[in-house]
């Protein structure tokens, strides 16, 4: 069980200590993926930007989705979603979530572009995975930029999902797999839907702090 996001992020940054040398790149889905993986940067004084994937909801239960798409058009789609619904309804769903990715990139990353991760060793972080689909849009993108290792790293898993990312990723770290795993929710005292808000609050932190880091050291130097 995780206090919360910031506890859970702790906990993960010291099962990815073996990561330090690697001088990896950490990318967090947001908006829940973000205070994980922040936390996990600091620790390991990694790199760190946002990896902007989308689920792709299902039109009568936008909880559950039959997909996702990332924003480099890398897209994961279960099987059956084609026995579900016609092409041209996959494709209106995929057109309004490559729009919340542009918006998305505006707001949550400046319009700043992804950094270059050729040959780097990259750390995909988010809170949990459910059905996992936002997770593999990611890791497809990362290959496309031909990441030197592409690792996945979570507080929490379902068994079988965790299964089946393994094999597509170089690596999987997962803290806790439940035996009876019904949400990513079940494993924090404390959960809430994230806000745009939050996530910029958090990342202005992040500036703050490495404003004043470097501050001391040019101190020190002095």
């Amino acid at each position: 069980m995780f206090k919360n996001r910031k506890d859970a992020g702790e906990k993960l940054a010291k099962a990815l200590e073996k990561y330090r040398e690697e001088r990896p790149v950490i990318l967090a889905i947001p908006r829940g993926g973000v205070e994980v993986g922040l936390q996990v940067a600091a620790k390991l004084n990694a790199n760190f930007s946002l990896i902007i994937a989308r689920k792709l909801p299902f039109p009568d239960n936008p909880e559950a989705g039959f997909g996702a798409i990332a924003e480099d058009g890398s897209t994961f789609i279960f099987e059956n979603a084609h026995y579900w619904f016609e092409g041209e309804t996959i494709e209106r769903i995929k057109q309004q979530q490559i729009a919340e990715i542009e918006r998305r990139i505006k707001t949550l990353r400046g319009g700043n572009p992804l950094p270059e991760i050729e040959g780097r060793t990259v750390i995909l972080i988010d809170d949990g995975i459910a059905m996992g689909s936002t997770m593999r849009a990611a890791i497809e993108l990362c290959k496309n930029r031909k990441a030197g290792k592409v690792v996945i790293a979570v507080p929490v898993a379902g068994k079988e999902v965790a299964e089946e990312l393994r094999k597509k990723a170089d690596e999987l770290v997962v803290l806790e797999v439940p035996a009876n795993f019904r949400a990513v929710a079940q494993v924090y005292e404390r959960w809430y839907d994230v806000s745009d808000e939050e996530v910029l609050d958090l990342l202005r932190e992040r500036i703050r702090q490495k404003e004043r880091k470097d501050h001391e050291f040019h101190g020190l130097e002095a």
